[in-house]
């Protein structure tokens, strides 16, 4: 067995610019000057209502839980007027097949939500690469280890046997806390010493890197 679980956004999909805006949105509902897109990207990864309690330190967590809904909602509308785009960074695709052909079983851990998840994956055809999904629909948010742990038993594998990977800090720590091997990104929205300061044994610099360091 060996199995190798995935974030998502910022991973394997570029989708900043639906998720600033929905953000910039969900803090106009309120009144509120959004903060930098540089903030908001730092804060993908998290699920939404511990991403706004980053961007807003002093809300509480029935006005984090309201502007996460209405993030929801912005999101929604954006996707209904055909103005999300989340495609695959480019050799993406190659090495999750190349992987799944080599042996690999593949999962997905992440912030997003179990429709935006599906909706996602279909979109950019690869929902049928991945045999366990976990989201914040169901689990406490990254780096808590629930998510990855979940994923160990839905595919019948050990911690040492599975490695995690993103871009983020958020699934460094994840991985340490489960126990499982943690490899990071430089394409997405944390800096490769922060990946590296948190757990990551290495940070590939693209798709086709992360896929021969694996295979090998």
């Amino acid at each position: 067995m060996k199995l190798a679980v995935f974030d998502c956004d910022g991973t394997l999909v570029d989708g900043q610019a639906p998720i600033c805006e929905a953000m910039e949105a969900s803090f106009a509902a309120f009144g509120l000057v959004a903060p930098s897109r540089g903030l908001i990207r730092r804060a993908v990864g998290l699920s939404l209502p511990q991403a706004i309690r980053q961007l807003l330190p002093e809300s509480d967590e029935a006005q984090q839980g309201a502007m996460a809904e209405a993030y929801k909602v912005a999101f929604r509308h954006a996707r209904e007027e055909g103005r999300v785009s989340q495609p695959l960074f480019p050799g993406i695709e190659d090495c999750l097949r190349t992987l799944h052909a080599g042996g690999w079983t593949l999962g997905v851990a992440t912030g997003m939500s179990d429709r935006g998840l599906t909706y996602c994956l279909e979109a950019n055809g690869i929902s049928d690469l991945f045999v366990t999904l976990q989201t914040a629909d169901r689990h406490p948010s990254k780096p808590h280890p629930a998510m990855l742990e979940e994923a160990l038993i839905e595919a019948g594998a050990m911690p040492e046997q599975a490695v995690m990977i993103g871009d983020t800090a958020y699934d460094m720590k994840m991985a340490k806390a489960a126990g499982t091997r943690a490899v990071g990104v430089d394409w997405g929205y944390h800096h490769p010493r922060e990946l590296i300061e948190a757990g990551a044994e290495k940070v590939a610099e693209a798709p086709n890197e992360l896929m021969e360091y694996l295979l090998t």
